[in-house]
């Protein structure tokens, strides 16, 4: 991201607000013809000044900008910084300059004007910033860029980082923040991730997310090499696995929320400047957890898995917190939201615990070559009635996934039967948008697909339908990158989301306001871009809103990049 800021003035958000087209009052077309126009920039200087510079937004493409007074810096095709070096002006002087734009689509209109820092539309507006650039280069790779895609999701991991921030950080629009979280409880509980477009920590998505990223690394790893990804994806699951740790408190205890979800949801702003109080809760031994122990242990595994080579310490170290945990999740049962009410109205496991129990096992039975493991793993399917089938994959039923990976770990046919039979019946029984996206649920129907792809995915690499399932689930995977006539990736594609339900980056850079009720009623897009952030998506009817107040189907989670980007690491590999 540059530096420069620029202010967005009334006219723009009033023509944005009512769907007009209104030129920056500043601006005025002086001669016009088809495909061109001349223009005249009039302003009065606010302050002394040598050297003048004038950043202009127009609200179409422009194919060419002329500027006869000077030079022009070409950010993109909406975005010009005009510079001057020879200009001098006195508080009240005049300061006018012509212009030539060329296009060839709609004719593009000035929508913002900053001379020198200062408002030029005459609105004094609010502080936003010139588009953003993505540090994650197209490769070319087709029929989407599964490779760029990849790299923007780990993008969006850093800015969900809650803590200090590292060296590093490539979202430098974010900053260090919650780096007291824990000192209610005498406890560093600082670090892991903001849950969505809010800022708590929710210990078992989180936990859901952090074994999927772990997952991807560890089955396709040639795809994250060959789009030169897997240092920022291990970045990414450490930044989970780190905070787990510290989480794990002492024996059969782990913290697994920090934050009140409706104190949380009801603060507008930045997560830098947050000072309601952010309550830490814990699962113990007189208060368990199943759900919660068991996720974090099979994500811990899973992760150890991924480090195995690059941080043998690191690896032992996850390996025997999960052992421990998924002890802890399997004598002490309780479902976690009984013990972490707080999780209750958002992150309930409705599927209960049993498949969270057989999916730990199964990770650390991979991870620890321990047949023992594997015997549990089975008593668990059988306890639990794992094999009666699923209607999709999430944080909350963890069945497809259990399929897939017992089938990758026990050669006895009822596991591929269960794993073949699970992913025919989504990809045949379920309902499907007019664009073929599955539709699994109406909150959060991309990431709902993007999981599915991904057992699709993992279900040919062990040889079942593989033809069928790899098409269906590089379908669903495209579905979501632009076939459907738009992208639904936050900077990535044709038309893709600008105005995702996701507090920080609806923030103007400081020192603008954030908390006075622009930043969420704001008509425009967001003034920060959410790379790589999966928004949820259509309705069953395909129907899709770019709307920053509907968090059905326009806000971003962890979870919801979690399988998308395991599948598209997939995809890398095999194209």
């Amino acid at each position: 991201m540059h530096a420069w800021e620029f202010l967005l003035g009334t006219l723009a958000s009033l023509a944005l607000l009512s769907g007009a087209r209104a030129q920056c009052s500043s601006v005025s077309i002086t001669n016009d013809w088809t495909g061109s126009y001349m223009a005249q920039f009039s302003a009065t200087a606010g302050s002394v000044f040598d050297g003048l510079t004038v950043e202009l937004t127009f609200d179409q493409s422009v194919s060419n900008l002329e500027f006869y007074a000077g030079v022009i810096e070409w950010h993109n095709d909406k975005y010009f910084k005009l510079v001057s070096s020879g200009w001098h002006a006195e508080p009240g002087w005049g300061v006018i300059f012509e212009f030539k734009v060329d296009y060839a689509g709609a004719k593009p209109l000035v929508v913002a004007a900053v001379m020198n820092g200062a408002d030029a539309c005459g609105g004094g507006g609010v502080v936003t910033q010139p588009p953003a650039e993505s540090p994650c280069d197209p490769t070319g790779m087709g029929p989407y860029d599964y490779a760029q895609a990849l790299c923007m999701s780990y993008l969006f991991y850093e800015a969900q980082r809650s803590g200090p921030l590292p060296a590093n950080q490539r979202v430098t629009w974010r900053k260090d923040s919650a780096v007291n979280d824990g000192s209610d409880v005498g406890h560093d509980l600082s670090g892991g991730y903001y849950d969505a477009g809010d800022f708590v920590k929710f210990g078992f998505p989180m936990a859901f997310t952090a074994t999927m990223l772990a997952w991807g690394l560890v089955d396709f790893p040639a795809g994250h090499e060959a789009a030169g990804q897997t240092e920022y994806a291990r970045a990414a699951v450490k930044w989970a696995t780190d905070y787990f740790l510290k989480a794990h408190t002492s024996y059969f205890e782990l913290y697994g929320q920090v934050g009140d979800g409706y104190a949380d949801h009801a603060y507008w702003g930045r997560p830098e400047e947050m000072t309601m109080a952010r309550p830490s809760t814990k699962i113990d031994n007189d208060h368990p957890g199943t759900e919660l122990a068991g996720e974090t242990a099979a994500a811990l595994a899973a992760a150890s898995m991924a480090f195995k080579d690059s941080d043998p310490s690191y690896s032992s170290q996850m390996l025997a917190a999960a052992q421990e945990l998924y002890d802890f999740a399997d004598q002490r049962r309780e479902n976690y939201d009984v013990s972490i009410p707080g999780a209750a109205d958002f992150y309930k496991s409705w599927s209960g615990y049993g498949d969270e129990l057989c999916w730990a096992a199964l990770w650390l039975a991979r991870a620890t070559g321990d047949s023992s493991y594997m015997t549990k793993a089975r008593q668990h399917w059988d306890e639990f009635e794992i094999s009666n089938g699923a209607d999709g994959f999430s944080w909350d039923d963890k069945k497809g996934g259990v399929y897939a990976l017992y089938a990758l770990l026990d050669s006895d046919p009822t596991f591929s039967n269960a794993l073949a039979a699970f992913v025919e019946h989504i990809r045949n029984d379920k309902p499907y948008t007019p664009g073929g996206l599955v539709f699994l649920d109406p909150w959060g129907a991309n990431r709902h697909a993007a999981n599915v792809a991904y057992v699709a995915l993992m279900a040919a690499k062990l040889g079942i339908d593989v033809d069928v399932n790899r098409q269906w689930a590089q379908q669903q995977i495209d579905c979501l990158l632009g076939s459907t006539g738009r992208s639904f990736v936050v900077g990535f594609g044709t038309n893709p989301p600008q105005r995702p339900h996701h507090r920080a980056s609806s923030c103007p850079n400081p020192p603008a306001s954030c908390s006075d009720g622009w930043a969420q009623s704001n008509p425009g897009p967001n003034p920060q871009v959410l790379f790589g952030a999966l928004v949820g998506g259509p309705s069953q009817d395909g129907s899709y809103n770019d709307d920053r107040n509907d968090y059905v189907h326009n806000e971003v989670a962890c979870d919801y990049n979690a399988g998308f980007s395991a599948a598209l690491a997939a995809l890398v590999e095999l194209h």
